[in-house]
């Protein structure tokens, strides 16, 4: 008996063990050709440029000598204070933390938005620079006087669910974020989320796509989707082990039981006198 306890002791261990092969980010799997460490890895050869999509929000700004012609186009001059270059949407995940929530410009169902005294005016489908100049457009069309227009994306909202150690809306004040920004953004996945699939939820002009990627794969960053986009919801599936706990329960039972398991061990050599 006193023999079989070490063996199941081990067992036990490495049955409750995750390989680091499951968790360490940007491997060199075997299916790809080998990256050293030092090589340049080029982005994906599809041209990372986002489409405006309706519900986006944009910032849009006016710049011109006469402060009050500028005045005109702004439902409110105020500016948002506090802001970091990447934020996240804090733990309720709601839009009251999101102060470009209030201060942009809503582009609506019908991909417009509206801007005072120029009405409303069609812009998804496009990209922010192509935006920006049918914007400046419209304005050179009303006045004579010299209005410069800056737009651009108002931050980008994504949404974690699953295996993140903070899920909710999520906003990173930035107009390209790669996946492990939302990662870092969100407080990291857990210990027993799946990395090599963690799922994608993508709108598109006319519906929603799910992709799948793989973390642990190093080519990701030479992938389409090593950039993250508005509006994309992000799920970590959980391992097979998650039915029995959390990573932080499991552990400490696991522990719990190998001391129990080293007491009794003890006891028994004690009382056997060997």
């Amino acid at each position: 008996m006193r023999k079989r306890i070490p063996i199941l002791l081990l067992i036990l261990i490495s049955w409750g063990c995750i390989s680091n092969k499951r968790i360490t980010y940007l491997q060199n799997l075997p299916e790809n050709e080998p990256i050293e460490l030092n090589e340049f890895i080029p982005f994906a050869e599809v041209d990372y440029k986002y489409v405006l999509q309706p519900f986006d929000i944009v910032e849009i700004d006016f710049a011109s000598s006469d402060e009050e012609l500028t005045k005109a186009f702004s439902y409110q001059n105020t500016t948002a204070g506090g802001m970091s270059g990447i934020g996240g949407g804090g733990g309720g995940g709601g839009q009251g933390s999101d102060p470009l929530y209030f201060r942009g410009y809503s582009i609506d169902q019908e991909g417009r938005v509206e801007v005072p005294k120029l009405g409303k005016i069609k812009i998804a489908g496009m990209t922010e620079e192509d935006a920006k100049n049918k914007v400046q457009a419209e304005i050179n069309k009303f006045f004579k006087e010299e209005v410069y227009v800056r737009l651009r994306i108002a931050g980008i909202r994504y949404t974690t669910l699953g295996e993140f150690n903070s899920v909710g809306v999520k906003v990173i004040y930035k107009n390209r974020a790669t996946i492990f920004d939302a990662l870092a953004n969100s407080g990291e996945t857990t210990l027993l989320g799946k990395k090599n699939k963690l799922f994608i939820i993508r709108q598109y002009d006319g519906g929603t796509k799910i992709h799948q990627i793989n973390l642990n794969d190093r080519a990701l960053l030479g992938s389409p989707f090593y950039f993250i986009q508005p509006n994309d919801i992000l799920y970590m599936e959980p391992m097979k082990i998650r039915q029995i706990g959390t990573a932080d329960n499991l552990t400490a039972s696991m522990a719990l039981f190998a001391g129990l398991l080293a007491s009794t061990l003890l006891i028994i050599n004690l009382v056997t006198g060997n």
